[in-house]
């Protein structure tokens, strides 16, 4: 028995009835109905009600505790009256009448807002009081939910043989594709530690120590504007590697412990197992994007070589892809206009053009006298379009044309209510170029630059550079990036070539990789590994749409603790101990 409670809030039933209790947690509500007092008490188990009568003392006490304090309730459990049975409760059927009522911690504050309805408040005001607005039911399950999955997550690794190793938080800076946090050196004036974006290197210099089969709930730290599937500051990843593998090997690994935590911890079906692989140039053709979202059947279809012949000024030149959408010509016009309107409002578009086709294959629309019959046959037959479909036209220039149609394929699914949330699709995309041409004309990497480029140091020394592919992958899951990994570059040879390709010599390589590029000269297994990201996993199990509601203490958007009010001021001797001056610029 504990000193304040003998059964947690929703623990007691129709068995406890006769037995003499103590519960405590926090008020709920309280509903004074003259002379009795009914309080739903709430801990983190659940709801139990308390009555207090008979007792004017007790009744005058109890009715004047603020909502949201805490107490210790004593007395007998008894059946509840038939009126006053709650089926939507565990503890529905049984009462706890108060004998003793304690104040344990009284509410002395006004209420910013109301627990229960938190959801409803703005999101600043939900942080700067966290503590409130976790008492939120659904809140709160999204914190057990994430709990029971990284405990899931750890127990599936360790059935197949990982190794869970902490590495350091506080480790030298290193391009890896956003800013760093730095954390200045008392012992070494002007010198910084980085918190680090990902465990990237020090997962592959396990692999050169000998340790097989890696994994972590690894925390990353990367200075990146928020959005709703990413926050500012901290996420958290299951971070594995393993030795002597390749890209197979991993995708078999991971792909069944993701489809395990879903099935685990969703009633959703999962649409295809093993996850199809689908590779980034496809996926960029036919979906717009390489995280996809599979749930929408909308597919963009590519009709450049058609329309080069046709006179249209607005797609002379250009690459052109369709939408073609089943039974899309029976939708009203307004349909037409208000994916035109976002067309040019949201995607910074010049316009969209589209064109229904009529029970005869006739075409109906704004650039309908542009095309002639056989390029009008072409085009349906080619894309299997059929009469009663309506046709969406993207066309622009390569780079642009992609993320473009992407959107419009994305917007007309919501629209037409063609997405099933019923479901979850998983694919993985495959295949990512090894560089890219950015937009001063420069080659730099597209995406890890500790990846094994395909066909190794003779495709690097022979192939164009954005022709190469890289042994690199994705797992997406209903349109959102879970998971990004990679066979690494474990050769210093491949390896200066391939910093080379991309302007970096090796004198850089020595600087920012130094510890990894000397660890490779002393024998380094072929080592892959992937990393999924566990707060974009709950969020989809818990099915939010914000990821900071699937976090305890996240920041905002704008990359601030408004709780603990970071980022903050600190003092000038404690700048002076790490060599630090400040010089803020209005």
């Amino acid at each position: 028995m504990s000193e304040y409670r003998d059964y947690n809030c929703n623990e007691i039933r129709k068995s406890n009835v006769g037995e003499h209790i103590k519960l405590s947690g926090w008020i709920q509500t309280i509903r004074d109905l003259g002379g009795v007092i009914f309080i739903d008490l709430r801990d983190q188990y659940g709801i139990t009600q308390v009555v207090a009568s008979g007792n004017d003392d007790l009744v005058e006490f109890a009715s004047h505790i603020p909502v949201e304090s805490t107490i210790c309730v004593e007395g007998n459990v008894r059946l509840r009256d038939d009126e006053t049975v709650n089926e939507k409760l565990d503890t529905g059927l049984v009462e706890l009448f108060a004998e003793k009522i304690e104040i344990l911690g009284k509410r002395t504050k006004p209420l910013p807002f109301e627990p229960e309805t938190s959801r409803e408040v703005r999101e600043d005001l939900r942080l700067q009081y966290r503590f409130l607005d976790l008492r939120n039911e659904k809140l709160k399950n999204n914190l057990i939910l994430r709990s029971k999955v990284i405990q899931f997550m750890r127990n599936e690794m360790i059935k197949r043989g990982f190794l869970e190793v902490q590495t350091p938080i506080l480790t030298s800076s290193s391009p890896e594709g956003a800013r760093d946090y730095l954390v200045p050196s008392r012992v070494y004036p002007g010198r910084f530690y980085a918190l680090p974006q990902a465990p990237q290197q020090f997962k592959q210099l396990l692999m050169v120590s000998g340790i097989d089969k890696y994994f972590q709930i690894a925390p990353c730290f990367r200075d990146e504007d928020a959005r709703a599937d990413r926050t500012p500051g901290e996420f958290y990843q299951l971070d594995m590697e393993m030795s002597f593998a390749n890209q197979e090997d991993v995708l078999n690994v991971m792909e069944e412990v993701v489809y395990n935590v879903f099935k685990e911890f969703s009633n959703k079906k999962i649409a295809e197992y093993p996850f199809p692989r689908i590779p980034f140039k496809e996926a960029m053709l036919k979906y717009g994007s390489d995280k996809p979202d599979l749930r929408n059947p909308l597919i963009i279809q590519d009709v450049t070589s058609i329309f080069e012949k046709v006179d249209l000024k607005v797609f002379n030149g250009k690459i052109v892809r369709i939408i073609s959408v089943p039974g899309g010509a029976r939708e009203p016009r307004t349909l037409f206009e208000g994916m035109t309107d976002f067309a040019i409002n949201e995607c910074k578009a010049k316009g969209l053009a589209w064109l229904k086709v009529g029970e005869d294959r006739s075409l109906q629309g704004p650039i309908a006298k542009f095309i002639d019959d056989e390029a009008r046959e072409a085009m349906l037959t080619s894309t299997n379009t059929n009469a009663g479909d309506a046709i969406f036209f993207i066309a622009e220039h390569e780079g642009i044309v992609e993320k473009l149609a992407g959107q419009i394929r994305e917007e007309l699914g919501k629209r037409l209510g063609l997405i099933d949330d019923s479901v979850f699709k998983f694919c993985w995309i495959v295949d990512f170029p090894m560089y890219e041409r950015v937009d001063n004309g420069k080659i730099e990497f597209s995406h890890n630059p500790f990846s094994m480029p395909q066909g190794g140091m003779e495709a690097l020394e022979n192939q164009e550079p954005l022709d190469i592919l890289a042994y690199q992958y994705d797992i997406v899951g209903n349109g959102i990036e879970l998971a990004s990994g990679a066979v690494r570059n474990h050769s210093p040879e491949i390896m200066i070539k391939a910093f080379d390709i991309a302007g970096y010599k090796e004198e850089v390589i020595l600087k920012k990789f130094g510890a990894l590029y000397n660890a490779f000269s002393y024998g380094a297994p072929p080592h892959a590994g992937v990393a999924p990201g566990i707060d974009r996993i709950i969020m989809l199990l818990a099915e939010e749409e914000c990821i900071r509601d699937v976090q305890a203490f996240p920041m905002n958007s704008k990359a601030q603790d408004v709780l603990m009010g970071a980022p903050s001021e600190v003092t000038r001797k404690q700048l002076d101990e790490v060599h630090i001056k400040v010089d803020i610029k209005n």
